[in-house]
């Protein structure tokens, strides 16, 4: 499942972090993927460990845990806290599947603190105007995706997806990007909840909290406990 989602960060929240990544040092995005991925890579990233990185990915992590419509689609059970990566003067990353796991940082070689990727997420930080190119482009059965978003809004995909960032010939792309494990791993079934999920707000919204509605909540979060993975 795809899903753009709206106004994850505020624009002042936006305006801070573009001022604080125009100040940072930037490094070669090759760094942080293996040899695959080096082959077809050209962007600049921030280093995970550098102190502008936490702060800014603390900001982003803290908006996107209380977003409603990321927790409805994800399910988040670990989130990969989030890293940065700039593209300019035609700078691209070619076709690529995100890697299966991720350890997290300052973990060590334990496997209970290692993520499975299930959602990959991408968080724009410039408005398309400022730039050209630089389209994700997300490949799935129904064909591919072009999606270049507003500032502050976020796009939401499966990690099983193949994807590219498109080369950037004007101006600079901006984004925050992060995985997440979901509690539901399988792509299907969280989407099937999502719906759920939805319809359920929408009725409540019409109806209250009638007998039916709390019987489908109630169906909603017994599928939830059949299927959840903790």
């Amino acid at each position: 499942m795809m899903l753009h989602i709206p106004a994850v960060l505020s624009i002042e929240e936006v305006n801070y972090l573009r001022s604080r990544l125009e100040a940072a040092d930037w490094v070669d995005g090759k760094q942080t993927v293996g040899a695959q991925g080096a082959q077809v890579k050209q962007n600049r990233q921030l280093p995970e460990h550098a102190e502008v990185s936490i702060e800014l990915g603390e900001i982003v992590l803290a908006a996107v845990k209380k977003h409603p419509l990321f927790f409805s689609a994800s399910l988040p059970l670990r989130i990969v806290p989030p890293l940065f990566n700039a593209y300019a003067g035609g700078e691209y990353y070619g076709l690529h599947v995100d890697g299966s796991v991720r350890q997290l940082p300052n973990a060590g070689d334990s496997a209970g603190h290692q993520l499975r990727t299930d959602v990959s997420s991408t968080l724009f930080l410039c408005d398309p105007h400022e730039y050209d190119g630089g389209e994700l482009e997300v490949v799935d059965t129904y064909g591919t995706h072009e999606v270049k978003l507003p500032a502050g809004d976020l796009i939401l995909y499966p990690s099983t997806s193949l994807h590219q960032v498109r080369p950037v010939t004007r101006g600079v792309r901006v984004c925050s990007f992060f995985w997440t494990q979901s509690m539901i791993r399988d792509d299907a079934r969280r989407r099937m909840l999502f719906e759920m999920d939805q319809n359920i707000q929408i009725l409540r919204g019409l109806l209250g909290d009638s007998a039916e509605v709390l019987s489908l909540t109630g169906q909603y979060h017994n599928l939830v406990r059949m299927w959840a993975e903790t």
